[in-house]
């Protein structure tokens, strides 16, 4: 299906349509579509797999308690921990069975207990805050001075702080402390600030998978303590170049299906096929999950595509029917709607039967009422949120992110994850996720409180709606800044009631609740320095040329 190859610069009453002048796409569709896999020949995957079983027996090996901590981080952090889930967990529950009371807290030093604390709430396995406690003054209201001289504990505490739960006090306590006494650190060990600096910007846990194991090769190969097992190293770059193949192939079909579909040259919209897998790759990393990369990012670029059309091209009459079609998922009067918007809204729907199709021909399991579902609910909220600018309504904050939260796609791409990556799909499960438990509404408030605190000057200057932070600030007559910090805070509270839902007990499939995890911080990376969708300078680039484009260079 071509798009359509006019576009009315004036809508049915007459007047002009709204531009946002978005920038075109930073990327030659040729050019990846030309991309090919460098590391999938067979000499390769053998490579992986001997080195996958040294790696096996390291972990199973006995050792020091804190280096069995710092090992098995250093797995993670290099981006392998996908390989060796049994073992890491097996380990782990071993250091649990050593502890000596009921808390789990032993005799050890600060960066043993924070490591320990942080990888066993990483890992799903219950640890109290009580761990901390005797670290702390003994009214509990802080943390001992004399730890200000524990750079390397210190960070540890940094990194832990992150999965807090809601009500944990002495986690708060402890992410004040430590991120004051890191933020003053001096000295000649360009590692430990590389280290500090790293976590400052952004910690660990707030940082997706394969950016930070990209990121980790370099620290850990100019560390010389951390490259004590160089076969770690050594596995960590073949496999990122092997994971990296994978995602070239299936960038370079998406890219062909995008031109094929011509919507591409639509010049209203967000050309962003590119972001838009890097997004999903960051969401389900690991390349067994091919489907879900594929299925979301024709997803994304729909949501994408109607989101601009109800925010920038439409008239308020064309947004109303167009909402009536979504509603009533039928095309046999398609032309009622205006040529563009009926281009857009056919890509949509075809793309939606697409990928219902192969469900129930890989799944045996017909998704389609489920998707409409969820599209029938961002129509709706699009459409509200259209209602409010035509208006010139101001919502309070409440009003707002009751709508914008499912306007911005997070649930339908995060219901994706469900129904591609499990091969067991089940009615109540489908129905428990359309209806939006908490882990799923939390994913989303991160991604849509992360994208206004980036957007919104731009957003307001072409006349867009108000976005969270305006609606704070016209509601309580706050100032920018605390406006910001109170957005700020909201952010921190959704990260800890969604570590509670993934790391206590939920009965939703581990890759869909890694989805849930990896939106978010795929979210906050976006957006930490500015639109890094709509405006995709530097830093996407950078980053999707680290994840598709350049592999780690290998030694011979």
């Amino acid at each position: 299906m071509a798009a359509a190859g006019v576009m009315s610069d004036l809508v049915t009453d007459g007047s002009k349509r709204r531009s946002a002048n978005f920038r075109p796409s930073a990327w030659d569709y040729d050019f990846v579509q030309s991309l090919r896999s460098e590391y999938r020949e067979e000499r390769s995957m053998e490579q992986v797999e001997k080195m996958k079983e040294e790696v096996r027996d390291l972990i199973r090996s006995e050792m020091p308690l804190v280096e069995k901590l710092e090992q098995i981080d250093a797995v993670q952090r290099l981006g392998l921990g996908y390989h060796f889930e049994p073992e890491i967990k097996n380990a782990l529950q071993a250091i649990i069975d050593g502890a000596t009371d009921t808390a789990g807290a032993f005799d050890d030093g600060l960066h043993a207990t924070a490591l320990r604390f942080r990888l066993l709430r990483q890992n799903g396995f219950t640890v109290e805050q009580g761990v901390f406690q005797r670290f702390m003054t003994e009214d509990a209201s802080s943390f001992r001075e004399s730890l200000r001289e524990d750079i390397k504990g210190l960070l540890s505490l940094y990194e832990a702080s992150f999965y807090g739960f809601e009500g944990e006090a002495f986690i708060d306590v402890a992410r004040t402390f430590s991120s004051a006494c890191l933020e003053n650190v001096k000295g000649d060990n360009d590692v430990w600030v590389r280290k500090i600096d790293h976590a400052l910007d952004m910690p660990v846990h707030w940082r997706p998978n394969r950016l930070e194991a990209r990121w980790s090769v370099d620290v850990y190969e100019a560390d010389q303590r951390d490259c004590s097992n160089p076969i770690l190293l050594d596995l960590a770059k073949l496999d990122f170049n092997v994971v990296q193949s994978v995602y070239r192939d299936e960038v370079s079909k998406l890219a062909r299906w995008w031109v094929n579909l011509g919507l591409n040259k639509m010049d209203f919209c967000r050309d962003r096929l590119m972001e838009h897998f890097l997004w999903n790759a960051l969401m389900v990393y690991e390349p067994q999950f091919g489907a879900f990369r594929e299925m979301s990012t024709k997803i994304t670029c729909m949501i994408t595509l109607m989101d601009d059309v109800y925010d920038v091209f439409g008239s308020w009459e064309e947004l109303q029917l167009l909402t009536k079609f979504i509603e009533r998922w039928d095309i046999s009067k398609i032309d009622e709607l205006p040529s563009t918007i009926r281009t857009c809204f056919l890509a949509m729907y075809n793309t939606t039967n697409e990928i219902g199709y192969w469900t129930m021909k890989e799944r045996g399991f017909n998704i389609i009422p489920y998707l409409h579902k969820l599209w029938v609910n961002q129509g709706k909220t699009w459409l509200e949120e259209a209602k409010w600018y035509h208006e010139g309504y101001k919502p309070t904050l409440e009003e707002y992110l009751n709508a914008s939260v499912t306007s911005i796609g997070g649930h339908v791409v995060l219901f994706c994850s469900y129904f591609t990556t499990s091969d067991k799909l089940s009615k109540e499960t489908l129905e428990y996720l359309c209806n939006i438990p908490n882990i799923m509404y939390c994913s989303s408030l991160i991604l849509r409180l992360t994208n206004d605190l980036s957007t919104s000057s731009d957003e307001l200057a072409r006349g867009d709606n108000f976005k969270s932070l305006h609606c704070y600030m016209n509601e309580t007559e706050a100032s920018e800044e605390a406006s910001r910090q109170h957005i700020k805070s909201l952010v921190q509270d959704a990260w800890k009631q969604m570590n509670k839902d993934a790391y206590g007990y939920n009965p939703c499939p581990r890759p869909f609740l890694g989805a849930c995890l990896n939106l978010a911080r795929a979210s906050q990376l976006f957006y930490q320095y500015g639109d890094g969708h709509g405006i995709p300078d530097r830093e996407t680039k950078d980053n999707l040329k680290s994840i598709l484009i350049q592999p780690i260079p290998i030694k011979q």
